[in-house]
C-alpha cells in the first residue's frame, strides 16, 4: 500500500504555456502514484484533455479537485463564474445557493473534476479576519449550518465530492496564516455551540470531506498543536465525538506558516498520525513522498492510520461520478448563473445616479490586491461596458493622484471602480490609507461620481461621506461583467 496515494499536489496553468510548465511534476506524480491533484486555472478544453489524460495514465482512481467556492468559472475559463458565497447568502434565498451548487458540480464533472473544495463553513465573527471576506456565508451559526448543508447535498447529488472547511472554524482568526500560525482563544463551549455547528450540519448532510484549519485552539488541545496536527481535535473530537468517517484533509501546505522548528514533512507526518487522510499541495512533491516513506519505514507513522486513510481515499475516489455528459448544464442553467451575478449587484449607500456616455472609469486598486491581481485583471469591467456599446475610457489612479483633465470628449459621467479586499487592521479589515486618499481626491474633482465597489460592502465604512456606492462584492470576471450590465441597464 503506497503512502504516496495520500498526497495531492497542485497543477497550475500558465497563460503563456498552459500546463506545460507542470509537465515534470505531472510525470513524477503519476510515477509516484499520488492520490489526486488540485487544479489551478486552465480553459475548458485544456482541463478536459488534462483530466482525461490523468485518469487514463493513473494506476489508481484519482481525486481531481479544485477550489470552486464561486462556481467552476472561479478556476476555469469558459465555465460559469458565480458570486461569492456572502453575496448569494445576502439574497436570503436558499434555492439560489442550491442551484449555484448544482451548476458548479455539473460543470465541474463535465470537465473531469470530481472534488469541489467548498463550501466554507467558517463563521464571520472577527472583523479583522484577513482571509475570510466574502467567502463566508454569514455570522449566524444556525443559518450558515443550513446553507452549508444545502450546498453540500446539491453538489454531491451531482456526483461531485464536497469539502466543508476549515474545521473547527477559521472565522475568529486575525492573523494571516501565511505569516504565522493563528491562535484562537475562544472557550471550548463557545466553539462547540457556535463555530462547530455548521460542521455538524455538514456531517449530517453526508459531506464527503472536511478540511482542517491550520490554527491553534488552546481550549480544544492544551498542547498548542494546530488543529491539522492535533490528535485531540482530529481523532477525538472530529472522528469520535462528531462521528465523521469521511476524508479529512490538511489545508494547502504550500506557503503556509509552520510551527517553530517544523518543516512541511514534520507537519505531514503529525497530520497523518492525528487522523488526517490527505496531504494537500506540498511545496515539493518528491521530497514530501520521500519523507513519508522514510517515516513509515522507521515506524514514525501509525500504520493503522495509514491503512485507514488509504481505504477512505479509495472509497471516495470510486464513489465520485466519472466525467460524462449526463445532465450537462443547459444554456438556461448558464443564463441563470449570469442572472444570479446580476441580482447581487446593488446600491449600498445613497441613491443610484443616472450614468450616461461618454463615461470615464477611474480605477483605484487597493495596494494589497494589486500585489496579487495585476492591473490587467481590472480590464473586464471596461471591456464589458464597451461591448455593451458604451463609450468608456479607463483612467488608472494611485493614492497621490486626482483625475486628470480628460482627453477628447468631456465625460458626462464618472464612475470610480474601487478594487480590493482590504487588509486586517486594529478596527477590522480596512482599505489602505492610499486607497482612501485616492477616493477622497477623486471626489474633490468629481463630486457625485458613483463608486462601484468590487469587495465586501462592509468596507464602505472607510470611504468618505457623500458619494453614492454600489457593490459588486468581488473583482472576479463574473462580477466585473455583472457590474457592467447593472451600470448599463435602465435600473
Amino acid at each position: 500500500m503506497n503512502v504516496a496515494n495520500l498526497v495531492v499536489p497542485a497543477i497550475r496553468w500558465d497563460a503563456s504555456s498552459g500546463y506545460e510548465a507542470s509537465r515534470p511534476l505531472i510525470e513524477r506524480a503519476l510515477q509516484l502514484e499520488v492520490g489526486g491533484f488540485v487544479l489551478h486555472g486552465g480553459d475548458e478544453e485544456g482541463v478536459r484533455q488534462l483530466t482525461k489524460e490523468l485518469r487514463r495514465r493513473s494506476r489508481i482512481p484519482l481525486l481531481i479537485a479544485a477550489e470552486l467556492e464561486r462556481g467552476a468559472g472561479q478556476q476555469f475559463a469558459g465555465a460559469t463564474g458565480l458570486p461569492p458565497a456572502a453575496a448569494i447568502a445576502s439574497l436570503n434565498d436558499p434555492d439560489a445557493l442550491r442551484r449555484a451548487a448544482r451548476l458548479t458540480a455539473r460543470e465541474a464533472r463535465t470537465l473531469g473534476v470530481n472534488f469541489a473544495f467548498a463550501p466554507v463553513c467558517d463563521l464571520d465573527l472577527e472583523p479583522a479576519n484577513p482571509v475570510a471576506g466574502t467567502r463566508i456565508l454569514g455570522s449566524d451559526s444556525k443559518r450558515v449550518a443550513s446553507l452549508a448543508a444545502t450546498w453540500i447535498v446539491a453538489c454531491q447529488e451531482e456526483g461531485v465530492l464536497s469539502c466543508a472547511k476549515h474545521f473547527p472554524g477559521h472565522g475568529r482568526t486575525s492573523v494571516d496564516p501565511r505569516v504565522d500560525v493563528p491562535v484562537v482563544n475562544t472557550p471550548r463551549h463557545e466553539l462547540n455551540e457556535e463555530d462547530m455547528r455548521p460542521f455538524r450540519a455538514a456531517i449530517d448532510a453526508g459531506v464527503a470531506a472536511i478540511m482542517m484549519a491550520h490554527v491553534i485552539y488552546p481550549a480544544l488541545d492544551a498542547s498548542g498543536a494546530p488543529a491539522t496536527t492535533s490528535r485531540e481535535i482530529v481523532q477525538w473530537l472530529l472522528r469520535q465525538q462528531l462521528g465523521f468517517d469521511g476524508l479529512v484533509l490538511t489545508d494547502a501546505l504550500h506557503g503556509r506558516a509552520l510551527p517553530p522548528g517544523h518543516e512541511e514533512a514534520d507537519v505531514a507526518v503529525e497530520a497523518l498520525n492525528a487522523g488526517c487522510d490527505l496531504i494537500v499541495q506540498p511545496s515539493e512533491l518528491e521530497a514530501m513522498v520521500d519523507s513519508l516513506r522514510s517515516a513509515r519505514s522507521k515506524h514514525r507513522l501509525l500504520e493503522e492510520n495509514v491503512r485507514a486513510s488509504l481505504r477512505r481515499r479509495l472509497k471516495w475516489a470510486q464513489w465520485a461520478s466519472p466525467p460524462n455528459e449526463w445532465r450537462k448544464p443547459a444554456a438556461a442553467d448558464v443564463a441563470w448563473g449570469h442572472r444570479l451575478a446580476d441580482s447581487v449587484v446593488r446600491m449600498v449607500r445613497g441613491v443610484r445616479p443616472r450614468v450616461s456616455q461618454p463615461l470615464e472609469v477611474l480605477v483605484i486598486d487597493d495596494e494589497q490586491s494589486a500585489a496579487t491581481a495585476p492591473a490587467a485583471s481590472r480590464e473586464p469591467f471596461i471591456s464589458a461596458l464597451r461591448e455593451a456599446g458604451w463609450d468608456a475610457q479607463r483612467v488608472d489612479l494611485s493614492g497621490s493622484e486626482a483625475p486628470a483633465a480628460p482627453a477628447g470628449k468631456e465625460p458626462r459621467s464618472r464612475v470610480i471602480a474601487l478594487f480590493g479586499e482590504g487588509r486586517a487592521g486594529a478596527d477590522g479589515t480596512t482599505y489602505s490609507e492610499a486607497t482612501r486618499t485616492a477616493v477622497e481626491r477623486v471626489m474633490e474633482r468629481a463630486p457625485g461620481a458613483l463608486v462601484m465597489q468590487f469587495g465586501h460592502p462592509r468596507l464602505i465604512r472607510d470611504l468618505p461621506p457623500g458619494p453614492p456606492i454600489a457593490t459588486a462584492w468581488g473583482g472576479e470576471l463574473a462580477m466585473q461583467q455583472a457590474a457592467a450590465r447593472w451600470l448599463t441597464s435602465d435600473g
